[in-house]
């Protein structure tokens, strides 16, 4: 039976996993761990609307975190970092000593931004992960820095990238891989980003990586004043933004007898270890729907897993048994520029992929994704509508062939 939940981690998917255990009659201890002193907060605005200045912080408080809300939902809540778990004793270990018992446990920790050799104390870089992290970069970028440089092109450095030059600042930025997201999106797709980027009067550095800082000062008094490149070229700037992903936070689980992998790997409840449950950024599961293992960093899982653990708890907090399977459809948006970029699914590289409205050259389309002879994902660049319309494709796994003409006549 459940007496005492703790949830670790305080932020988006730790607050939601409180709301719905609320929602669904849990009237017993719910206790949140949280390393951030801060009232808990959005995370995506900070690389685009607190970031150019024109939101305050104020404006991104989650709804769960004002005062009255909280009062409802009737929450312990403790500041410190979550330093161990004792599976055995049923108890998580703070970094001031303190020890903190449950009887269901939901781990909410987020991921970490990944950093380069050499950052350390620099000043003049930074990361964005934090409301701290972006109130200390936007403040850099109040001084009008002659140039700001952007070490990664995926979403959170080309979100950053078209805030500073909405801005008017100018903009280098680097990326290791022949064009923007090729990764994740093949190249035909990360040359229209590419595209993008250069057309808003931004330097990019495509296909080179990071070789070093150029850096002036001594001691622990060191400020940046370039980046070099492997191909031995020397970018000039005052501030730096590294944008190379993010690690989830699973060190202060190790020991703990948890399958960790990249995340913390859980059953297809969301399950880690009999009453214990793992959300958001942190949680890999089996999916069904796409074949394989998942974890996804988007805004939307943070939500829907952690609705979805917190039921788990409720259902069978202790057995093996009972609870749906958690296999969604991944929801995934970008604000660049005056362009939208949604994803419902998933997509890869060497997936099928198919135009099927609009144009590349306009950037405004619809794209689908096809995987083993099935619909796995719809991307749109500025066509909310007809991605909304094609997701339904991607969620009854469609065959491709079908799924394409069932398109055409969607959106036309």
């Amino acid at each position: 039976m459940l007496g005492t939940v703790a949830i670790v981690g305080g932020s988006l998917g730790g607050l939601t996993a409180a709301e719905t255990l609320r929602s669904e009659g849990f009237g017993g201890r719910i206790i949140v761990i949280e390393a951030e002193s801060v009232t808990p907060y959005d995370r995506p605005p900070l690389s685009k609307q607190v970031l150019a200045g024109d939101w305050e912080p104020d404006r991104i408080v989650l709804p769960a975190a004002r005062p009255e809300r909280l009062a409802e939902l009737d929450l312990e809540w403790k500041t410190g970092h979550a330093v161990g778990l004792d599976l055995a004793d049923r108890m998580v270990g703070l970094g001031d000593g303190q020890r903190v018992g449950f009887d269901g446990l939901i781990l909410a920790t987020g991921a970490t931004p990944r950093v380069l050799p050499g950052m350390g104390d620099l000043s003049g870089v930074h990361v964005l992960r934090t409301l701290q992290d972006c109130l200390v970069l936007r403040a850099e970028l109040d001084a009008s820095p002659s140039r700001v440089v952007v070490i990664g092109a995926g979403f959170i450095g080309s979100e950053v990238a078209a805030t500073c030059r909405a801005r008017g600042l100018s903009v280098t930025l680097v990326e290791a891989l022949a064009t923007p997201l090729e990764r994740v999106l093949g190249s035909a797709l990360g040359t229209v980003l590419a595209d993008l980027h250069r057309d808003h009067g931004v330097d990019l550095r495509l296909g080179v990586g990071f070789a070093g800082f150029e850096t002036s000062g001594e001691g622990g008094d060191q400020r940046v004043t370039g980046v070099r490149l492997s191909d031995g070229s020397l970018v000039p700037c005052d501030v730096v933004v590294v944008g190379i992903g993010v690690t989830p936070n699973t060190g202060w689980l190790a020991g703990s007898g948890l399958d960790l992998n990249d995340g913390v790997v859980v059953d297809d409840r969301l399950r880690a270890a009999p009453g214990v449950v793992a959300v958001g950024d942190l949680a890999r599961w089996p999916s069904a729907r796409f074949g394989g293992s998942m974890r996804v960093e988007h805004w939307e899982n943070a939500i829907q897993s952690a609705e979805h653990a917190a039921r788990t708890l409720m259902v069978a907090p202790e057995s093996g048994a009972g609870g749906e399977a958690y296999d969604p459809v991944p929801w995934f948006w970008s604000d660049q520029y005056d362009r939208k970029i949604q994803l419902a699914g998933t997509c890869r590289p060497d997936d099928a992929i198919e135009i099927v409205e609009g144009s590349l050259d306009e950037r405004r389309f619809v794209a689908l994704f096809g995987r083993e002879d099935r619909v796995v994902g719809v991307l749109g660049m500025n066509r909310p509508r007809h991605v909304m319309q094609l997701r339904v494709l991607v969620e009854e796994g469609e065959a491709w062939d079908a799924g394409l003409a069932r398109a055409r006549a969607l959106v036309s």
